[in-house]
């Protein structure tokens, strides 16, 4: 009978041999019709991705995304302020975008749904399988391959973003968000960065590095808001729209 170490040893060897054969297959000489074959099924593939996200999500009315950590529990005092935050949104007229899974995605389509207001997720494929979270909107869970597409989606239908504390996944999407608006290729919506105690350090980064650097200018500084409260999150989309609805060059 075999032991546990014994078992454990040839785990390891099947997994080292498993990714010897991903790696040699991946460097594998292709020849031209097989590389022209697999580029236009992927073509054919994101064309379908798009044409899902903007048939299900053309009618969804004004939605706020909110994103952050897949990983924070419910018992995390970040997750309870995304939930409050989504809560807050659906009161004041506004449906709830998440990225669809697990944490702070979570948390924010449970206060949408307490609030009984839309609730929307926008998933992804990932290695690990993850899985849209239970309290979306069942007609508004979309799932997709490309994270470019699910991008696209998330600022084509959102009209604002919260950001909640996350890891580079959150980083990528607040960072997408502030070059599109700063190179002008989307028009100018809020961003609100929660928790201060964990943006302030890379804020000041941004300020001390980036603006000192001249990588940045000092008034691109001005694209985000950084709150601690939930209120304090909603009040920002509020008064951006009291403020630029009635502006007659918005």
């Amino acid at each position: 009978m075999k032991t546990k170490k014994k078992r454990v040893e040839e785990e390891l060897i099947k997994e080292a041999i498993e990714e010897e054969h991903r790696i040699r297959k991946a460097f594998k000489d292709k020849d031209w019709a097989e590389i022209k074959g697999a580029n236009s099924w992927m073509i054919f593939k994101v064309m379908s991705e798009f044409v899902e996200g903007l048939e299900k999500l053309a009618k969804i009315g004004p939605c706020v995304t909110i994103f952050g950590s897949a990983r924070v529990k419910p018992s995390n005092p970040y997750y309870k302020m995304a939930e409050e935050i989504a809560f807050q949104l659906v009161q004041q007229g506004y449906g709830v975008i998440t990225g669809g899974g697990p944490g702070i995605m979570e948390a924010g389509n449970r206060g949408a749904n307490r609030a009984k207001g839309k609730s929307v997720g926008l998933n992804i494929y990932l290695p690990h399988e993850q899985k849209g979270n239970i309290y979306i909107d069942p007609d508004k869970l979309i799932t997709f391959d490309y994270f470019f597409v699910r991008k696209v989606m998330f600022v084509k239908y959102s009209q604002g973003f919260i950001v909640m504390p996350g890891g580079f996944g959150t980083l990528d999407e607040l960072t997408e968000a502030l070059t599109l608006i700063q190179t002008k290729k989307i028009g100018r919506f809020p961003i609100v960065l929660v928790g201060k105690k964990f943006w302030g350090g890379l804020i000041d980064w941004w300020k001390k590095v980036l603006v000192n650097e001249g990588m940045i200018h000092h008034e691109d500084l001005d694209l985000f808001n950084l709150v601690d409260t939930p209120e304090d999150a909603v009040r920002v989309i509020d008064e951006f729209y009291s403020k630029y609805l009635l502006s007659p060059n918005f």
